[in-house]
């Protein structure tokens, strides 16, 4: 297939830890608000936390801007549904009579981050899903160090298969040790399969020199690796428009699975940057694999991660992660009045 009949996707990355400053998004954001359906403004303003108020209001005019865009339609003419269930299915646009359109997108946010991924589907019926992680958003290493690593992922058993599981447990990536000296797999010999902290930890490096270190570095490498599997799922399921709680969610597997080291956080009034792109996991479901799925993650500044699913894989883009960060203030206001 030629790159010309290949789909188009729209990736863009909207950072909201700096936008509507204050503590109510009503008195922080009254223009932007007013951009919105009378429903999706009552979304924002219920959130309780600004910091949630700001990326619903964010994920609302993304998903209207990239409809407009796309359709070249009037703002106010961009209406929203579900597919399937009315409550929990996935959203989508829909035309006047109900009917939806030959649009694709899903959207998805944390920590300050949303981001959206979408195209036509006038040619191919792609389906698509993303998913944002923080690895260090919540508490995880309170209950990790209470019940160690396998305490804290078996409460995940019914999400992952028990392969997964163990990988999680007894695998990792390279990580680096507090003085930027590199830790591979293969150099911690039986540690690997520490799941415990505050332990003390010994690494042979290539020179034959003996580190000595706390076994904290390692769990939080391991941390990052179950981060990494939770965004493949969770795009995935987004991309099939299940909820959570699919039965088939532990029969989901994916294999060479690693996680993609971090880029760099923002510093002196800088933005942080991408760190590395992963294209190699493979998506297995019962047992067999499936051809047609592409999946991608990315990591962003020190602690995201970013995943995209998307099928069918013959049309899709080399890339399915090429984000572009948006001003979606400017954007949004200067699309909805026209110029």
């Amino acid at each position: 297939m030629t790159r010309g009949e290949q789909t188009s996707l729209t990736c863009w990355l909207v950072d909201t830890r700096s936008l509507w400053p204050g503590d109510n998004i009503e008195s922080a954001a009254p223009e932007a608000l007013q951009l919105l359906s009378e429903e999706e403004r009552e979304t924002c303003t219920r959130k309780f936390r600004i910091q949630d108020a700001r990326m619903s209001l964010a994920s609302a005019l993304l998903k209207r801007l990239f409809v407009s865009k796309t359709l070249d339609i009037p703002w106010k003419d961009v209406k929203f549904s579900r597919q399937g269930d009315p409550k929990h299915g996935k959203p989508c646009a829909v035309l006047s009579d109900g009917s939806e359109t030959p649009v694709e997108f899903n959207v998805s946010h944390q920590a300050g981050l949303v981001a959206l991924v979408g195209c036509r589907t006038d040619t191919h019926k792609v389906q698509l899903g993303v998913d944002i992680v923080c690895v260090n958003e919540r508490n995880d290493y309170r209950i990790v160090d209470a019940q160690g690593l396998h305490g804290w992922l078996d409460m995940y058993k019914e999400i992952f298969s028990q392969a997964e599981l163990e990988d999680m447990k007894y695998n990792v990536d390279t990580f680096l040790l507090n003085d930027g000296t590199e830790v591979t797999p293969d150099q911690l010999g039986p540690h690997i399969r520490c799941t415990t902290m505050n332990e003390n930890l010994t690494a042979t490096l290539p020179t034959g020199e003996k580190r000595t270190f706390q076994s904290d570095l390692l769990i939080e490498a391991k941390l990052r690796r179950f981060y990494t599997y939770w965004c493949y799922k969770e795009a995935y399921i987004k991309l099939d428009g299940e909820a959570l709680l699919a039965p088939w969610l532990s029969e989901l597997e994916f294999r060479n699975v690693h996680a993609p080291p971090p880029g760099t956080a923002p510093r002196c009034g800088t933005l942080g940057s991408w760190g590395e792109r992963r294209v190699d996991t493979e998506v297995w479901m019962k047992g067999m694999r499936l051809d047609d799925v592409r999946i991608e993650i990315q990591s962003y500044e020190e602690n995201y991660m970013i995943s995209v699913a998307a099928k069918p894989a013959p049309v899709l883009p080399e890339v399915l992660t090429a984000f572009e960060s948006l001003n979606l203030e400017e954007e949004a206001i200067l699309r909805a009045s026209g110029v």
